[in-house]
């Protein structure tokens, strides 16, 4: 596990996500270790068109799964997401915003950073 994360500014990584929790170690911040087979690197805030695709593709995040203390993504929500799924969804127009101080620097050794930032989220 990464002691000391840095985003894709080279800064301290913020959390995503305490409601609902997220991470791959559930911890709010998109860490990643050699365990993190999945890369939950990209901080989004999920949209219903993203949420639909994702399903679509075969993960259902807006699906509860009490079993893991899971309520399930909702629009609006921020989630530590998969390189691969947010790359598969960008090539299908389907791409979620990204929150660049709580996405995983390790997202620019698949993504450019030009690319990262058209789809900055900011909040309003």
């Amino acid at each position: 596990m990464e002691s000391s994360p840095l985003n894709v500014f080279n800064k301290p990584i913020e959390p995503c996500s305490m409601q609902p929790l997220t991470g791959f170690y559930r911890d709010g911040c998109c860490r990643t270790g050699e365990e993190d087979l999945g890369q939950h690197w990209v901080c989004i805030v999920a949209t219903q068109e993203f949420l639909e695709f994702s399903a679509s593709v075969g993960n259902d995040l807006s699906r509860p799964r009490p079993e893991y203390r899971f309520e399930g993504v909702k629009p609006g929500d921020r989630w530590c997401l998969c390189a691969s799924r947010w790359i598969e969804a960008y090539h299908a127009g389907k791409a979620p915003l990204i929150v660049l101080e709580a996405t995983n620097r390790n997202i620019l050794n698949l993504v450019d950073f030009s690319l990262l930032l058209d789809f900055k989220y900011t909040a309003s």
